[in-house]
């Protein structure tokens, strides 16, 4: 996978405690990296990196938080990794509302002090910023957006991400176009789904709590569309763009949409019912709708990573839904070693990946 290239690279994670987090240090494990995570201590009860005890998995876990600079900058100066993947972030929209400059400080402050550690760090060649598809100014037409297309954000949390995708732009100009600088590139994509995920106010995580607390999966708004998408989806698209700095550098710093197809494109009341088909059990009713803005309507266009990275997606909404719905019923079932199961979704995907065969292993 990935021409090898994470076999015996020091790979720093920020955000390793987190959802995404823990699935990429886990594949990354998988593939030979030795991967130093960064991040705050998990904050939610049960999580995916205490679970699976992900701390005692990888090289070395630190708890950190990307606010502190010096401490920031010791760990990455000792560390001496070879590629960046900046996960670490507030990424929640209704949390934005009550936390507005902490949503700021963290996603903005933290994503330079990030990069600015890693400049001064003569080791990394490479540095993938993780960001959101809710970086683009929505104005909810129908279709997906472009990576050349306006950042902007009605929300604090969206408005913060698409500060990052401006704030790595400028840094790319400012500070990496010389010769023996890292090379950056921004990843964009959203409502990635899949187990080990029990963040507050996401849609599947919510479903499958009120399903084991044996009552209704109450939806705001039920007519909301998003595309849905596994989590291995866009960390695969991650993982090849990170294998693409690391061969070529500045011919791929740049920003990629990491989506699904559209006939992933679902709306909330499509998907609660799905979760509910494929557990067996729940109800879905429709209760007040939030008085906080939520976007109706929000795609991307993939198609500069299909054409620039050769990647493309290979589950469907559904598989995705059933895949993240199996890890949830056998984590509460206890029937399975939950790290052993969630390695073989790994595995299984890695097999089904369609592009892997025909570009990205070349």
């Amino acid at each position: 996978m990935f021409n090898n290239i994470y076999e015996g690279k020091k790979v720093f994670l920020t955000g390793h405690t987190g959802f995404k987090g823990s699935w990429l240090a886990l594949w990354l494990t998988s593939l030979g990296a030795k991967v130093y995570g960064y991040s705050l201590a998990p904050n939610t009860e049960p999580s995916m990196f205490n679970e699976l005890k992900i701390g005692e998995k990888i090289t070395k876990s630190v708890f950190g938080d990307i606010l502190d600079e010096e401490k920031l900058n010791k760990i990455i100066n000792d560390i001496q990794p070879d590629i960046v993947f900046h996960l670490a972030a507030q990424p929640l929209v209704r949390l934005s509302y009550a936390e507005p400059v902490m949503t700021y400080k963290t996603n903005v402050i933290g994503s330079l002090n990030v990069l600015e550690a890693a400049r001064h760090c003569t080791s990394v060649k490479a540095f993938v910023n993780v960001t959101t598809d809710k970086c683009y100014e929505n104005k909810e037409i129908n279709r997906g957006y472009r990576e050349d297309e306006p950042m902007g954000g009605y929300d604090m949390y969206s408005s913060s991400k698409g500060c990052v995708e401006i704030l790595s732009s400028s840094f790319r100009r400012s500070f990496l176009q010389e010769d023996g600088t890292m090379a950056m590139a921004t990843a964009r994509a959203g409502n990635v789904i899949g187990g080990g995920d029990w963040a507050l106010d996401r849609l599947i995580p919510d479903c499958v709590r009120s399903i084991n607390q044996g009552i209704d999966i109450e939806i705001r708004n039920p007519i909301a569309v998003r595309p849905w998408q596994h989590v291995l989806e866009p960390l695969s698209g991650y993982l090849l763009l990170g294998q693409k700095l690391l061969e070529e550098g500045k011919k791929y710093a740049d920003g990629f949409n990491f989506g699904p197809n559209e006939d992933s494109v679902l709306t909330v009341a499509e998907v609660s019912q799905m979760v509910c088909d494929f557990y067996g059990k729940g109800k879905v009713i429709v209760g007040e709708k939030s008085p906080l803005h939520e976007a109706g309507l929000l795609m991307l266009n993939i198609e500069k990573a299909e054409r620039v990275l050769g990647w493309t997606p290979t589950l469907t909404a559904r598989q995705a839904i059933q895949n993240t719905i199996e890890w949830y019923k056998h984590f509460y079932s206890n029937d399975v070693d939950i790290y052993e199961f969630t390695m073989n979704q790994i595995k299984s995907y890695e097999e089904d990946i369609t592009w892997n065969k025909s570009y990205a292993i070349k």
